[in-house]
C-alpha cells in the first residue's frame, strides 16, 4: 500500500472591495506613497467596512468560494479549521460558526493562532490530520479582519495590514505529492515586540486600558524585521539543504506577505530567481493568517502538478517556520 500523504486538492480566497490606497492613508497620518512603498513594497490593502461582519465573514466568503470552484458538497468535509490571529470572538470558536455557515454539518472545527504563521502551522496540523488516515477532507482556512485590531493614527502599523481570507483543501494522496517536509520554530523572547497589550487575562478590559490605546497592534519594527529576515531565510534554506533541493529544484516561494524587503532576502538566501517569488503585497498588504492562501489563489493557473513549492513565515510570538509541498494537481 502506497504511504498516504497529504495534499491541496483546491483553494479558495476572498477580499472586501474596499481599498485603502495609500495616498488615502496620507491623509489620515504623516506619510506618503514613496515612503510606504520603498519601505514595505505595499500599495494599496483591503479593508472589510461593513459593520457587525468580522473574521468569519470573510472565511465563510473564502471556504464557499473553494466549496463552489471545487463543486464539493460541504457535507463531505470531515473538518474545519480557521487559523486567525483575529476571532470572531474571545470564547466562542470562529471555525465553528464558520463550518455552521458554510453546511459542514458533518464536520468538527477549531481556531489555531500563532499570529503570521497560523496558517503555515494549519497546513501542517491538517496534513497530520490526513496522513493519520482517520479523515479525508479537511478544509484550512487562514482570515483575519486586521482593521479591528489596528489603531489608523500609529503609522508603524496602520500602513501594514489589511484584510482578507482564502482557504484549501487537504485531501489524501498516494502519488508523493503534497506536503513533503516541514521546519517549524517558536521563540517567545519574541513576545515583547509584535503585541495587544489589553484584552487578555493578564490584562483585562478597562476604562483605562481603553482610554490607552492597548487594545491595538504594538510593533517594535525594527527588531521584528530583524528577527524575520534572519529566521524566515534561515527555515527556508534548512529545509531546502535537507531535501537535496538546490534554487533550480524549488518551482515557487510563497512567503508571508509582510515586507518586501524580507521577502527579497529569503529568497536571496535560496538562491531564487525573481519569477519564482510569488508577491502580491502591493495589492493586499500584510492579512496575517491570510496571506500564503492568496498567494495560492492569485496564482493558481501557474502551479503545475509535481512543482516543488517552499513555504515560508514568521509572526508575533515569535512564531516561523517553513514547508516543502509538492503540487497536486493542474488547474483548469
Amino acid at each position: 500500500m502506497s504511504k498516504i500523504s497529504a495534499a491541496i486538492t483546491a483553494v479558495g480566497a476572498y477580499v472586501p472591495d474596499y481599498v485603502l490606497t495609500n495616498d488615502i492613508l496620507a491623509t489620515m497620518v504623516d506619510t506618503n506613497d514613496e515612503w510606504i512603498t520603498t519601505r514595505t513594497g505595499i500599495k494599496e490593502r483591503r479593508i472589510l467596512k461593513e459593520e457587525g461582519k468580522g473574521t468569519s465573514f470573510l472565511a465563510i466568503k473564502a471556504a464557499q468560494d473553494l466549496l463552489e470552484k471545487k463543486q464539493l458538497d460541504p457535507k463531505e468535509l470531515d473538518m474545519v479549521i480557521v487559523a486567525t490571529a483575529t476571532p470572531d470572538m474571545p470564547v466562542a470558536s470562529t471555525a465553528v460558526y464558520t463550518a455552521s455557515q458554510i453546511g459542514a454539518t458533518n464536520a468538527f472545527a477549531f481556531d489555531l493562532t500563532a499570529a503570521c504563521s497560523s496558517f503555515l502551522y494549519g497546513m501542517s496540523t491538517a496534513a497530520s490530520y490526513i496522513e493519520s488516515g482517520r479523515y479525508k477532507k479537511v478544509l484550512l482556512i487562514g482570515a483575519d479582519k486586521m482593521s479591528s485590531i489596528i489603531d489608523y493614527t500609529d503609522r508603524a502599523t496602520c500602513i501594514i495590514f489589511g484584510d482578507g481570507g482564502g482557504a484549501v483543501l487537504f485531501e489524501p494522496n498516494e502519488e508523493g505529492m503534497g506536503l513533503q517536509d516541514e521546519y517549524l520554530r517558536s521563540d517567545g523572547v519574541g513576545r515583547e515586540y509584535l503585541k495587544i497589550d489589553a484584552g487578555g487575562s493578564i490584562l483585562p478590559t478597562s476604562q483605562e486600558t481603553l482610554d490607552n490605546k492597548q487594545h491595538t497592534v504594538f510593533q517594535d519594527g525594527k527588531t521584528v524585521f530583524k528577527f524575520a529576515v534572519s529566521n524566515m531565510a534561515d527555515v527556508s534554506d534548512k529545509i531546502m539543504k535537507r531535501n537535496n533541493l538546490s534554487g533550480d529544484d524549488v518551482n515557487f516561494l510563497i512567503a508571508h506577505q509582510a515586507n518586501k524587503r524580507i521577502i527579497d532576502a529569503t529568497a536571496k538566501r535560496m538562491e531564487l530567481d525573481e519569477d519564482k517569488v510569488l508577491i502580491n503585497i502591493h495589492k493586499y498588504g500584510n492579512t496575517t493568517s491570510a496571506t500564503l492562501p492568496l498567494l495560492m489563489s492569485d496564482y493558481e493557473n501557474k502551479l503545475k502538478k509535481g512543482d516543488n513549492i517552499i513555504f515560508a513565515a514568521f509572526g508575533g510570538g515569535f512564531t516561523w517556520g517553513s514547508i516543502y509541498l509538492k503540487w497536486a494537481y493542474n488547474s483548469n
